[in-house]
């Protein structure tokens, strides 16, 4: 993977960020998804923030590669910090980390006022964690979409401002995957399903298939079954 080709996970991030967005990556990394855009005329301006120095080098390196300094800015930053009002972003990209993290960072910006138009997210785990987050911060879901790379699956999630009520399924499974329910889909909840029936084989031999831990899972594997059938 390169700036030129990306990978699957972040060619479907980047199909979700609006044309001739101002655009900030938190935690870019090498920068490939904004270099991506600028390249492809899709976004006017990037704004690269990143927490270390080794990937925020990496950022510049390939952006000074690619010819591209003039239309972004680098900047060492925790989340949110790296962008100024000035930047005049409308559109916030953050792919790669986990949930939890995820929502830390849009908290920690919250708290600073700062608020954005749209947000694409990627997050490795705990989707349903951001999608909570979203719900209760006045964004509204747009779109999502699920990659699998190998045997890794990522959920990227669009969110604009705005109101909108989700239900526990669909905080768990995505308000429109759960509809869609691509092959990708059931494959991902498929391998959840045989993750927790082993689950079910360790608390069986164990004697504790009487136990609310017991219950918790079957409850979630019921509602997988019920989801993919």
């Amino acid at each position: 993977m390169d700036s030129i080709h990306l990978s699957p996970r972040l060619k479907a991030v980047a199909d979700f960020v609006p044309l001739n967005a101002r655009l900030a990556d938190i935690g870019s990394d090498h920068a490939y998804l904004p270099v991506n855009l600028l390249l492809n005329d899709k976004i006017s301006h990037a704004i690269v923030g990143e927490v270390a120095k080794g990937p925020l080098d990496n950022a510049h390196h390939e952006l000074k590669k690619r010819h591209l300094l003039e239309r972004a800015d680098v900047r060492l930053a925790s989340g949110l910090a790296a962008i100024n009002d000035t930047d005049n972003v409308d559109t916030v990209t953050i792919a790669g980390m986990g949930g939890i993290l995820i929502s830390n960072i849009l908290n920690a910006g919250k708290q600073q006022e700062k608020t954005f138009k749209t947000l694409v997210l990627q997050p490795n785990t705990d989707e349903q964690i951001v999608r909570r987050w979203l719900t209760t911060q006045d964004y509204q879901i747009i779109d999502e979409t699920i990659i699998q790379e190998e045997s890794h699956f990522y959920e990227i999630i669009a969110a604009v401002v705005g109101e909108q009520q989700l239900s526990e399924l669909d905080l768990i499974f995505g308000p429109y995957l759960r509809v869609e329910k691509t092959a990708t889909f059931v494959a991902k909840w498929q391998k959840e399903s045989e993750r927790i029936a082993l689950i079910f084989n360790q608390l069986k031999a164990a004697g504790k298939s009487d136990t609310d831990t017991y219950r918790q899972w079957q409850l979630r594997y019921n509602q997988i079954q019920a989801v993919i059938s």
